[in-house]
């Protein structure tokens, strides 16, 4: 399963409002995610922003074992054709890693608060996105 920035950053903030939903979530899924550096980033600046340590999304991250997957060269080229398309709704530089990264792996599962954008995104030609919480 895809980790998105939204359970990541609410997990690390209690005054957030998805924190305790995210929380109760992690033991069952931590496991089963993968996430992106793109991912990592915007998480350890949403997080600063908050007063927190920057680095705490990198911490918890590898604290839990979850895999961080670069891109390559190619998959860049997915990512901006994948920007280009989703514009209207509109897609960020991370969730088109994840879309990117759903479509080499075959995952079509996606721990997310992002509820608008990953009803609209599609693993390839019509697969749509399970979203969890």
């Amino acid at each position: 399963m895809l980790l998105d920035t939204g359970p990541l950053v609410a997990a690390l903030d209690a005054r957030d409002q998805w924190h305790t939903a995210c929380v109760a979530l992690w033991p069952e899924l931590i496991a089963r995610c993968v996430t992106t550096e793109a991912v990592l980033t915007e998480a350890c600046y949403m997080v600063g922003r908050g007063g927190a340590p920057a680095q705490l999304p990198v911490d918890f991250t590898l604290a839990a074992r979850v895999p961080i997957v670069s891109l390559d060269h190619p998959a860049h080229r997915r990512i901006s054709v994948l920007m280009d398309k989703y514009a209207s709704v509109p897609m960020d530089y991370a969730d088109a890693t994840l879309v990117a990264v759903a479509e080499a792996l075959s995952i079509r599962t996606v721990f997310t608060l992002d509820r608008r954008g990953f009803r609209s995104y599609r693993i390839g030609a019509s697969g749509r996105f399970a979203m969890l919480p």
